[in-house]
């Protein structure tokens, strides 16, 4: 067990748990409820000089950015002082107070009673004393990424920038820095587009389950842990979770956290001013659809008279289509979306934030996905979770270097890109929808993914035939698609090809040497002119 006496002491040190609530807060809610009501009054003025209005038929004008429509593929931080204990998964802030959950008997075990080892004791260990945002940016673009989304405030309740709102915050302690803040610097040093998240929702319920006598119903802590409301509705079984997909049956939140959530949500965009904002999937729950307007009015606003061209996302519908970005966590779609939109995954599989020993996913099933999406008009935003100190685990920086290796031969196929009139072919389907990613698909030699750019269409394979022998059925010779084809080009290679088009489609032998046999690899086809009658 981890001495407890050290972990206060260091607290102490810190200077980063304040033993009682300052004065004038409300109790569970907001640090500071005056400069919240101070946040909101300053958005609400922006949307009345605004061009877009806090209702859907307003927001129904939103259109997806042409950068972020470039962009593809981006990198997702979950950074927290989650990464501290470092076990489980980026709920264990959530799950070591709840009875008989395999971190709440790890937490006694290692740290000691909830009652003394709370969450709040892993703040002054968040020290990040090997965060170092320029070399996270270099080695995301050398990944290939064009955007970079840092969680802001997990469910956790602890913001990673200097807060008015909230105390419990990165700059007044943990690291004392404005994560936030140096991680947008050095985004837009290194030309990357800067974005943030918000998962602030499900904190109305997060500490909830905790047991009578912990620290989270210690009023000194009610400002971090709390409302640490029940999730279920007034006479439900309160230790059975109600259905995820049906938030309408989940305990509502109170006008005063609704107002909190959209004060510290106003806040990180008008201090950081993002190109990108995700919102995670609480926000489904009804009682946020009027605040959701809200914001995104705002978000839109003040994005506009910035200059900036925003990017909102959404899971599930929280938003009206094309009002908003929509995005499916950990899962994708199996047809073309004429409306863009983004899947959002991790590297690692069993926690988006650090843990030891994690597993991880290779680099060729996640390039075959960011294939796969953006041939169905999808970006890719991919996770990766940082060490306590800071630093990038090594088998996440390893899969980030083989794609950026692929994608640096490749990336004319990715790139600027929009879909074809199909997204391509093949036998291997995905499960659509969130949570639905399971083990990576075994795709076929047969199965093709499409984009095209320039009048060139590019046909990417998500695996190599072991004979070189490729055929694309629907480009036979005579389709109603495009012209017939003048030339093929293997990205990588410049060994001439071998191609035919005949009646029953485009055959191409790839040479021995070129692309890497355990990576998809990526033809260009360009076309003849089309005969002018």
């Amino acid at each position: 067990m981890k001495s407890l006496s050290c972990i206060m002491l260091a607290c102490a040190l810190a200077g980063g748990a304040a033993l009682a609530a300052p004065a004038g807060a409300q109790p569970g809610i907001s640090s500071d409820p005056k400069a919240a009501a101070a946040q909101i009054a300053r958005m609400d003025r922006e949307v009345a000089g605004g061009r877009f209005k806090a209702d859907w038929s307003s927001l129904a004008n939103y259109r997806v950015p042409e950068w972020y429509r470039d962009a593809k593929f981006g990198i997702f931080v979950h950074w927290g002082v989650y990464a501290v204990p470092a076990s489980g998964s980026e709920w264990y802030s959530r799950n070591m107070y709840v009875p008989g959950h395999a971190d709440f008997v790890h937490q006694r075990a290692t740290y000691g009673d909830q009652s003394v080892a709370g969450y709040k004791d892993f703040i002054p260990q968040f020290r990040g004393q090997r965060f170092d945002p320029a070399a996270w940016m270099a080695l995301f673009k050398h990944a290939g990424a064009r955007y970079v989304v840092l969680v802001a405030e997990h469910c956790d309740g602890f913001s990673m920038y200097g807060s008015a709102i909230n105390r419990w915050n990165a700059v007044a302690m943990g690291p004392q820095r404005d994560v936030v803040g140096e991680i947008a610097k050095a985004a837009r040093a290194a030309n990357l587009h800067f974005g943030l998240s918000s998962h602030r929702a499900e904190h109305w319920w997060w500490y909830g389950q905790a047991p009578a006598g912990s620290d989270v119903w210690n009023p000194a802590y009610a400002d971090l842990y709390g409302p640490a409301a029940p999730r279920t509705l007034p006479g439900s079984d309160a230790s059975a979770e109600p259905d995820p997909n049906h938030l309408e049956q989940w305990n509502p939140p109170s006008k005063a956290f609704l107002d909190d959530w959209l004060a510290r949500t106003g806040e990180v965009i008008e201090k950081y001013n993002p190109e990108f904002v995700y919102l995670d999937w609480w926000i489904n729950q009804p009682a946020f659809a009027p605040y959701l307007q809200r914001l995104a009015a705002y978000y839109y606003d003040s994005a506009a008279r910035r200059g900036v061209g925003p990017v909102l996302a959404y899971k599930e519908e929280a938003f009206p289509a094309g009002s908003a970005l929509f995005d499916i966590e950990r899962g994708r779609l199996d047809a073309l979306r004429l409306l863009p939109w983004q899947t959002d995954t991790s590297v690692s599989i069993n926690s988006w934030g650090y843990v030891e020993n994690d597993k991880y996913r290779t680099a060729a099933s996640l390039v075959a996905t960011l294939a796969d999406v953006v041939s169905k008009n999808g970006n890719l935003l991919l996770n990766v979770g940082p060490k306590a100190d800071g630093t990038i685990p090594a088998e996440a920086a390893r899969v980030l270097d083989e794609i950026g290796g692929w994608l640096s031969v490749n990336g004319e196929a990715i790139y600027g890109t929009r879909p074809w009139v199909m997204f391509g072919e093949g036998p291997t389907r995905n499960a659509v929808g969130s949570l639905k990613e399971g083990g990576d698909p075994t795709y076929t030699s047969a199965d093709i993914r499409f984009t095209t750019r320039d009048g060139r269409l590019y046909a990417l394979g998500l695996a190599h035939p072991a004979d070189g022998a490729v055929r694309i059925g629907v480009l036979y010779a005579g389709n109603p698609y495009a012209p017939p084809v003048k030339a093929v080009h293997l990205l990588g290679s410049t060994a001439p090809l071998a191609w035919r088009q005949e009646k029953d489609g485009l055959h191409v032998t790839l040479p021995a040497t070129g692309a890497k046999a355990d990576m998809p690899y990526a033809l260009r086809i360009e076309f003849s002119p089309p005969n002018k009658t």
